[in-house]
């Protein structure tokens, strides 16, 4: 079998147990140059129906949307539309932007974390503000159906701090980059990462489907019972209605990894928008960078970038490792898991041979 078939098979025998012990449900994939070396569906996407993942099943993508956000920013910068010193102020009319937005905030520092805006959910430091499912206790969240429905929650809101101090990750810096591309493409932003990532990357089974609307492949989000013994709960009712620049856009296995191998060739946004988005801006902590929407983890033969997310009910992990041309995904519909899954996949691909 070899070294790198054991190392596979003991990843799906871990897989597999992780399935039986503690409810995992979800996909994972490994290829090389664009070969599968490794692919496993584990779990059910529905329930009450029995229905089980499939490597062709749709998960919701959380904040790993913040990356084709960014690549659709970048692609403007490139077209001579917007420059990175550009201040978003230029941009954006004062009724379409956080009135507390100082003039200094530029497009890199959205794009860096680094504006220091004040965020309508918090994952952080001392700004941390609890569960996300709770947004929508008195906010209809199926009224969040573009950029600018989310203004009112953070737009009155005084700046953390100035622009350029440090790394904060900002959902709602993230929301007023997507106010920035429908202000520069005169696109819906949702149409605007379609024709800029999407369509280019060949994902034709992406998109920002509502959550209401019938389709096929699509896993159920999962929330784990209140008690012992009760009842699993889908996330209808925990996350916005429609996927915005922050979060939300939904994807399969197969469509990330062309996504990973599209854009490692400069496919979107040309070689030197790849090249911008993976230089680092901030330093997060020892080992870990921020580009520009792309988390960038260690060096040499170890190093590998990308981004992932969770929302109530999905998590998410996409890396590319440019030394090995290897791509590791990790697609889950309940929470809890998708950074265990992630650490066996990166042995495994530093074990390829």
């Amino acid at each position: 079998m070899g070294e790198t078939g054991d190392a596979l098979g003991r990843l799906d025998a871990r897989l597999r147990e992780w399935t039986a012990e503690r409810d995992f449900s979800g996909v994972a994939l490994i290829t090389r140059a664009g070969t599968v070396e490794f692919e496993g569906c584990y779990g059910l996407a529905n329930r009450a129906d029995g229905v089980p993942n499939r490597i062709a099943t749709r998960f919701g993508l959380a904040s790993l949307t913040k990356m084709f956000t960014a690549l659709t920013v970048v692609d403007l910068v490139g077209r001579g539309r917007v420059g990175f010193d550009t201040p978003v102020v230029d941009v954006l009319p004062a009724a379409r932007r956080p009135a507390t937005l100082l003039p200094e905030v530029t497009v890199h520092h959205l794009l860096a974390h680094t504006a220091g805006i004040a965020d309508y959910f918090e994952e952080e430091d001392e700004h941390a503000s609890g569960d996300f499912a709770e947004l929508w206790t008195e906010l209809p969240a199926y009224r969040m159906l573009r950029p600018a429905d989310f203004l009112p929650l953070f737009g009155d809101l005084p700046p953390y701090r100035g622009p350029g101090q440090r790394f904060q990750y900002s959902n709602a810096g993230y929301i007023v980059l997507g106010l920035l591309i429908e202000e520069l493409s005169g696109r819906p932003y949702q149409d605007a990462v379609t024709r800029a990532v999407f369509e280019p990357a060949g994902m034709a089974a992406s998109g920002f489907f509502a959550l209401d609307e019938v389709r096929p492949d699509i896993a159920v989000g999962y929330l784990p019972p209140r008690e012992p013994g009760g009842l699993w709960r889908s996330n209808i009712y925990a996350i916005p209605a429609r996927g915005g620049p922050d979060g939300g856009a939904l994807s399969n296995a197969i469509d990330l990894d062309r996504f990973l191998r599209a854009f490692a060739a400069g496919t979107m946004a040309g070689p030197d928008g790849r090249d911008a988005m993976l230089t680092p801006r901030a330093e997060i902590r020892d080992g870990l960078a921020m580009g520009y929407g792309t988390f960038l983890y260690g060096t040499g033969g170890t190093h590998r970038y990308g981004h992932g997310g969770g929302d109530p009910g999905y998590e998410v992990l996409i890396h590319h490792f440019p030394a090995q041309q290897a791509n590791t995904i990790v697609l889950c519909n309940i929470n809890g898991l998708a950074s265990d899954v992630r650490d066996e996949l990166v042995t495994a691909t530093l074990a390829l041979s």
